[in-house]
C-alpha cells in the first residue's frame, strides 16, 4: 500500500465533505444501523472511491457516511473489508489510513462475534480489551512506511484504557448490561470447531470473530485512540448444541439494536477529549 494511493483517497473524500472528521466509525455485521442515526449525511459508495475495496458480505452495506453525531464529525464505514473475502491485508486495512490522513483521532471498531466465554448470552455487548491475533499473518509485514508509522508499534494498550473506563461507565448510565473481554481475531470464512474454541477459551479468548485485529493493529500504527465492542451474536460452536449460521448473526444483531444504538451514542455524546 503506497502513501500515494492514500492521499488520492481521502483527497476524493475531503471534496464531498463539509466538515473534517474527528471520529472513525467502523460498523460490523448487522450493526450498520448506527450510520442511519448521523445528521446532515454525506453517503459516499466505497465504489466510487479511487483505490477502495467493496464490501461483499451480507449485513455491509459497503459506503462511507460522514456528518454529525450526538455533535461530533464522525466518518463511518457502513460494512468493512475481511480477509476471507480474497483481499490483501493492505485492502482491508486502508480505510483505516485514509480516515487517519483525512484527521480522526480516534477510532470505534465494533463487530458482530461470538461467544466463548460460557457466561456470556446471544444479544450481550462485549467492549473489547485486549486481543489475540490468531490470523497468522500481520498487516504491518513488508517494508515500513515511517511517515505512517513506527516500524515496531507497542500493542501493550491495543484498546485505550480511558475509552474502556469511558464506555463501563456509559454502560452504567444506561442501565445496560455489559461484559468486557479478549476479541480472538480468526480468518475465517469456515465457523470454529468446537475443539478450537475449546484451545481459544484456553489461550485466555471471551469472543471470536473474522475481523477487527487488523484494523486495531494499523490503526495503533497510525497512533489512533481505539474502542472496540462486540455484539456476542451466537454462541461459538461446542457450546449450544446447534449449527452456526450467518442469519443468527444478522437476527440477534437485529435484536440488539436498540441497546447498541442508546450505547454508541452515548459514548460518542461524552468522549473525553
Amino acid at each position: 500500500m503506497k502513501n500515494m494511493e492514500v492521499k488520492q483517497a481521502a483527497s476524493f473524500i475531503e471534496k464531498k465533505l463539509n466538515d473534517g472528521p474527528t471520529l472513525g466509525l467502523i460498523l460490523g455485521s448487522g450493526l450498520g444501523v448506527l450510520a442511519d442515526q448521523i445528521n446532515n449525511p454525506i453517503t459516499i459508495s466505497y465504489k466510487d472511491i479511487p483505490h477502495f475495496p467493496v464490501s461483499t458480505v451480507e449485513g455491509h452495506k459497503g459506503q462511507l457516511v460522514a456528518g454529525d453525531l450526538e455533535g461530533c464529525q464522525v466518518i463511518a464505514m457502513q460494512g468493512r473489508f475481511h480477509f476471507y473475502e480474497g483481499y490483501t491485508m493492505d485492502q482491508v486495512t486502508f480505510p483505516i489510513r485514509v480516515m487517519k490522513q483525512l484527521g480522526i483521532d480516534t477510532l470505534v471498531v465494533t463487530n458482530a462475534a461470538g461467544g466463548i466465554n460460557e457466561s456470556f448470552n446471544p444479544g450481550d455487548l462485549m467492549i473489547i480489551n485486549d486481543h489475540i491475533n490468531n490470523m497468522g499473518t500481520n498487516p504491518l509485514i513488508g517494508l515500513n512506511d515511517e511517515q505512517l508509522g513506527v516500524r515496531f508499534p507497542d500493542m501493550s494498550q491495543a484498546y485505550n484504557r480511558e475509552l474502556v473506563n469511558h464506555a463501563k461507565q456509559c454502560a452504567k448510565e444506561l442501565d445496560i448490561k455489559i461484559q468486557e473481554g479478549v476479541y480472538v481475531g480468526n480468518t475465517g470464512p469456515s465457523y470454529e470447531t468446537g475443539a478450537e474454541i475449546r484451545m481459544l477459551r484456553t489461550i485466555g479468548g471471551d469472543a471470536v470473530g473474522m475481523s477487527t485485529v487488523p484494523e486495531v493493529i494499523v490503526a495503533k500504527h497510525a497512533k489512533l485512540r481505539v474502542l472496540g465492542v462486540s455484539c456476542i451474536s451466537n454462541m461459538a460452536a461446542g457450546i449450544l448444541d446447534q449449527p452456526l449460521s450467518h442469519d443468527e448473526v444478522i437476527e440477534t444483531t437485529a435484536k440488539v439494536r436498540e441497546d447498541f444504538l442508546k450505547f454508541i451514542k452515548k459514548i460518542i455524546q461524552t468522549l473525553p477529549v
